[in-house]
Parts: C-alpha cells; sequence; structure tokens
C-alpha cells in the first residue's frame, strides 16, 4: 500500500470512530447539536450529493442513524411503516408494516413521530397511536395500539409526538384537550418487553385547543437526579422517572388565557435549564429541580418573541431561536439577552427545527430551501440550498454526512 493509501485509510477509519449517531429527533444530545466536522455548507440538487432515496410521501419524522442503517417513518397509499436504509448508499434494507389508517390532518400525516434506537432495538410510534419494537434485522419484538388501550387521541392537528428513550424505557406523552373529555397522561415503557411500567394523568387548567401539545418529553437533571418533562396545556412539569409522580409545575405560557394556544415547539435542556416555547410567547426558561408549584421561584427569565412550530437548538452557552417565519434570534441562555435579533432568511414557513455542527446552523422551510449560517455573536449566512422539494423535516447529522428528507427523497449530503 502507498503512502498515500495508507494515510487516507488512516483518515477514514478515524473519521468511522469518530462517527456520532443520531438516535432521536433532536439527535444525541437532545439539543440539535452534533459534534460532526468538516460538514458542507453547499450543495443542490447534483452537488455534494453522495445518494438520493425516492419517498413515497411527506413526513415531518428525522431519519435516525445509528452505524450503517437509517431508520425512517413512512406513509405510503394509506399505510405506516418503518424502513431501515443502507447508510453507504441509499438501499432499502427492510420494510415494516406499522399499521394502517394514515390520514392527512392539514399538513402532516400519520408518520410525524419520529423513531428511537439504542443500537440494538429501534422503536416506532405512528400518529395513529401503534407503537413497535424492531430488532436491525427488522424482526418485531413486540406491538402495542396505545389508543386501543387507553382511548382516542383528541389533538386538533393529530397525533406528532416522538417517544423519549432513556436507560432503556420509552416516555410516551399524550397531552391533549380539543377533541376529547379524556384525560391527558405520561406512559413509561419497558424498552424490551414493551410492558408499561406506570401511567400517571396530567390535569391542567387549559380550555378548547390550549391543552393539546405535539411536543416531545425531554429528559433534565437538577441535584443529581433526572427528571422528565412534558410542556402543554400551559404549563411546564417535572416528573420522576421512576414513579412518574409530579415533582413541579411551571406556568405563565398562556397569561390571557388564549382558548387556541396550543404547543409545538419541543422544550430543550441545558445544564440544569428547561427552555420551554408556547404558540410564539411568551417563551420561558426554568430551573428544573424544584417541588410544587414553582412559577415564581424558578423561571429564569422570559423572552416575547419565541419560535411557534421550530424547537430551539442549544450550543454552549448560546440558544438560536427560528420564527415559523424564518426570523432568528440568538440569546444568551442563562440571561436571555439578545445578542442579536431580526436576522431574516429566505421568506417561507419554517416548520423545521434547526441543527448546529461544525460551526454551522442549518435550517429547512417548506419550499425546500436549507439555509447555513455560521455560529457565534454576529450573524453570517454561509449558503442557501435550494431543492425545490416540499419539506418538513429536520436535517440530521453522523459520519461527515447531513442527511435531509423532503417529500420526494432522502438525500445524503457531503463528500
Amino acid at each position: 500500500m502507498g503512502l498515500k493509501l495508507w494515510v487516507a485509510g488512516l483518515s477514514l477509519i478515524a473519521a468511522a470512530a469518530s462517527a456520532e449517531n443520531w438516535p432521536q429527533w433532536r439527535g444525541p444530545r437532545l439539543d440539535g447539536t452534533s459534534t460532526e466536522k468538516n460538514l458542507p455548507s453547499k450543495w443542490g440538487r447534483d452537488e455534494n450529493i453522495v445518494w438520493k432515496l425516492a419517498m413515497p410521501a411527506r413526513s415531518g419524522s428525522t431519519p435516525i442513524i445509528w452505524g450503517d442503517t437509517i431508520f425512517l417513518n413512512i406513509a405510503q397509499d394509506g399505510k405506516l411503516w418503518l424502513w431501515a436504509v443502507a447508510r453507504k448508499d441509499g438501499a432499502v434494507l427492510w420494510k415494516k408494516h406499522l399499521g394502517d389508517g394514515d390520514h392527512m390532518m392539514r399538513k402532516q400525516n400519520m408518520s410525524s413521530p419520529s423513531p428511537v434506537t439504542d443500537g440494538k432495538l429501534v422503536w416506532a410510534m405512528t400518529g395513529t397511536g401503534i407503537l413497535k419494537c424492531f430488532d436491525f434485522s427488522g424482526a418485531e419484538k413486540w406491538s402495542r395500539d396505545i389508543q386501543k388501550e387507553y382511548g382516542q387521541f383528541g389533538l386538533n392537528w393529530g397525533y406528532a409526538s416522538s417517544p423519549l428513550l432513556d436507560e432503556g424505557a420509552l416516555y410516551v406523552q399524550v397531552i391533549h384537550g380539543m377533541k376529547t373529555k379524556d384525560p391527558s397522561y405520561v406512559l413509561k415503557i419497558e424498552g424490551t418487553a414493551g410492558k408499561t411500567l406506570w401511567r400517571v394523568e396530567r390535569p391542567t387548567q387549559a380550555i378548547m385547543e390550549s391543552p393539546d401539545s405535539y411536543t416531545t418529553p425531554v429528559l433534565a437533571h437538577a441535584g443529581g437526579k433526572a427528571e422528565i418533562v412534558i410542556a402543554g396545556g400551559d404549563v411546564l412539569t417535572g416528573h420522576d422517572p421512576e414513579t412518574g409522580k409530579e415533582l413541579w409545575r411551571g406556568g405563565g405560557f398562556n397569561p390571557d388565557n388564549n382558548p387556541f394556544q396550543r404547543i409545538i415547539a419541543s422544550p430543550v435542556v441545558a445544564g440544569d435549564t428547561v427552555y420551554a416555547p408556547t404558540r410564539v410567547k411568551p417563551f420561558i426558561a426554568y430551573r428544573a429541580g424544584g417541588r410544587g408549584d414553582v412559577t415564581g421561584t424558578h423561571q429564569v427569565w422570559k423572552f416575547m418573541n419565541g419560535p411557534d412550530v421550530p424547537t430551539p437548538a442549544v450550543d454552549g452557552d448560546r440558544l438560536y431561536l427560528i420564527t415559523d417565519r424564518g426570523v432568528v434570534y440568538l440569546l444568551d441562555r442563562k440571561t436571555g439577552a439578545e445578542v442579536y435579533g431580526g436576522q431574516r432568511l429566505r421568506p417561507g414557513t419554517y416548520s423545521a427545527s434547526p441543527v448546529v455542527a461544525d460551526g454551522k446552523v442549518y435550517i429547512a422551510n417548506e419550499d425546500g430551501v436549507v439555509s447555513v449560517f455560521q455560529t457565534g455573536p454576529k450573524f453570517g449566512l454561509l449558503a442557501e440550498n435550494e431543492m425545490g422539494e416540499y419539506t418538513l423535516s429536520s436535517v440530521a447529522i453522523s459520519g461527515g454526512h447531513v442527511f435531509l428528507r423532503t417529500e420526494a427523497h432522502l438525500y445524503c449530503i457531503g463528500k
């Protein structure tokens, strides 16, 4: 072997060893960040595209990646599927039927929840309430029908929350109220066998559509202890992972008691602080670890220009907020001070969430334009990558590549 080939081989081995997985919809740290380097800023339909795979329909579900395998929730001809795709070339390895009854609810279908994986098993949830577990060969381990067991989902625009995976257990929230009188609740499900470990109801005083939450649970740590944090119904709550017991509750998210204050963007955690969006305003930072009503004691700061749909990303002490009209705000996450604001991306509707990696922020709009701008205290637009295909999904990053899912294709982008 020549010296150049030997060095190149070592580089590939080093890159593979340092490659980071993307096991849940907000990535390995649940905060929209990746440690990957040497990522592309610019691409096009025929530039920096390693491969592309045709998609049968749109989806808000993010590609999930572990090692050599990509997992996708898929809607096709009224049915819902989990696909496993080879990362190296985009070949479909297997397709497993999740359930029937796919339908549109405004702009989303029932494939919106993203799968989750621990590298051995993969779990897929559908908007129809089917939750299934598979191994990496596609063998089904167990199946649950959450609606059949606990009642019909009652969200105005359909169920879209992804499960949270932590220490071998899934946390599934059903926070609803617009189209049901049934209580909202949170489940903890053992991952290997699929048994419910606990189910706790989560009541609120929210009215009409305001109980509806399309968010995903997050994990916070305070005082050396973990908490499961749930946003929705005009409040933020922290729960004991062992029992589901509500430990604390923070309000202030709907000061005018707006009957349509549903929540779409999920909370994000950094340190012991939870950064929680609502319907644009107010965006509130809460310190975890309290007990009882913590509205007056653990509220850290409040910001009045938060996102509606895109979930924020946290990078160190920086908090990136992008509105659904493509306006960027950079905040100091500890103080809430605006580092910069009012920076406008390409006009359009933004339903995907930002991802931070390699000194860049990646954000797609529904027209299929992926804007890339630099991190840091000054806004600097690096590229606008026009794919021309309807896009709801946030990008995923792994192994030096950006994975972009549009209505028409899954793209592997990079060198």
